[in-house]
């Protein structure tokens, strides 16, 4: 099975000047736990991720207001991402090896087409795959250490 199998076509995305507010209502109002951050929904071309945890650590706990940009609270920089052709084993070693349980998928332009999310794996893969998508699971809920 190849990513593009296993992805949410199109996902919902913000921009890094949207609202965190606007962020964190669109993840409400769909029932998930990250959005694409793109540079404007045209081009698509992905430029980050922000997840809720992402809202709650760097901008609730931290006490920052409503004026707060996307781009103020997003993870960016190196993402891991994967192209739609990829097969599932390269899919699920990078979602193990990275401990991440969402990885974007963008074209040979950087564009973003799709998103794999941990629950994708697991209904798509789990029936066929018991084992490896258990292993995969593992390798992504394996606990952090405290930075305390």
């Amino acid at each position: 099975m190849k990513a593009r199998d296993l992805m949410t076509p199109n996902p919902e995305c913000v921009t890094p000047n949207d609202s965190v507010m606007t962020a964190a209502q669109l993840m409400r109002d769909i029932n998930v736990g990250v959005l694409p951050v793109v540079d404007d929904p045209s081009s698509r071309r992905l430029q980050g991720i922000i997840t809720d945890r992402d809202i709650t650590v760097r901008h609730v706990a931290e006490g920052h207001g409503q004026e707060c940009s996307v781009g103020d609270h997003m993870t960016h920089g190196e993402l891991e991402t994967v192209r739609p052709e990829d097969d599932q084993e390269e899919v699920l070693k990078l979602m193990g090896q990275e401990q991440v349980r969402r990885i974007p998928v963008v074209d040979d332009e950087n564009r973003l087409v799709g998103i794999i999310a941990q629950a994708d794996i697991a209904t798509k893969l789990g029936p066929r795959e018991a084992e490896m998508v258990e292993d995969v699971i593992e390798q992504i809920s394996e606990p952090a250490r405290p930075e305390r």
